[in-house]
């Protein structure tokens, strides 16, 4: 039996443990869980601080980024003082500001087939927030293999999308089923399009709240649906996708 939550945990994590669906029980799963999260950036740096405020007992932050100026625009994790530091190690140092419950690894490295088992290693659950597309299949592709859930969030300008993929499950889809096997593509990065600061908080809030869910499971399992939203015009849709037969990363799972 987990040991039970003390004093101080009990006061910090009212507001969870008088949710039925969570509970007492819920938040004692949530300290006993491992949630690696891949780019301290937009989507890294909201997720990041509800994880933390949720309770997750460690939290490993993955990214070689330094804080820029032209961030924090939408990138709330950071201020001025930070300006050149690494993303991952200041991210790391507000979380034990926010939490002194969690247990929190800085890794400042870039995700690559050499650092990518040490990124993953011991997790339950994994955000992705990255900015490329080869990141994103690798990260995917290690999860996938690992069978560790993946949250995977991305925006650009006034969009954003949302999945969550277990692919390893026979009526799951993978990631790769959902973009295809396509090298990284061409595309506008958001320096050069732009994105509106607060598209980075929503989604990255919702990142959170399904890491929280892969663990403690609540409502109904999004695993195989994308959640699309267009905030120019304040729509949001979800839509499901099917597991590819022919897909090359989950078929033979």
């Amino acid at each position: 039996m987990a040991d039970p939550l003390s004093p101080d945990e009990l006061t910090r994590y009212a507001r969870h443990i008088v949710l039925r669906e969570v509970g007492g029980a819920g938040q004692r799963r949530l300290r006993a869980a491992t949630l690696a999260i891949v780019g301290c950036g937009g989507i890294g740096s909201p997720a990041i601080q509800y994880a933390a405020a949720a309770g997750f007992g460690r939290l490993r932050l993955i990214d070689d980024d330094r804080v820029d100026l032209s961030n924090l625009q939408r990138q709330t994790l950071f201020d001025g003082a930070d300006l050149g530091a690494a993303k991952a190690v200041r991210a790391a140092a507000r979380v034990t500001a926010l939490n002194p419950h969690v247990t929190v690894e800085a890794m400042d490295v870039r995700i690559d087939s050499s650092t990518i088992a040490a990124a993953l290693d011991g997790a339950d659950v994994v955000i992705d927030g990255c900015d490329n597309f080869a990141t994103r299949l690798l990260v995917a592709d290690a999860a996938l293999a690992r069978r560790i859930p993946l949250v995977s969030a991305a925006i650009g300008q006034f969009e954003g999308q949302l999945g969550v993929f277990r692919g390893w499950e026979a009526d799951r889809p993978c990631y790769r089923c959902f973009v295809g096997d396509a090298p990284d593509r061409d595309g506008v990065s958001c320096a050069e399009a732009g994105v509106l600061g607060p598209v980075a908080g929503v989604f990255g809030s919702l990142a959170a709240l399904e890491a929280i869910r892969a663990v403690v499971p609540f409502g109904d399992d999004p695993a195989g649906s994308i959640v699309l939203a267009d905030l120019l015009s304040l729509r949001f849709r979800t839509l499901r996708l099917p597991k590819d037969p022919g897909c090359p990363g989950c078929s033979g799972q």
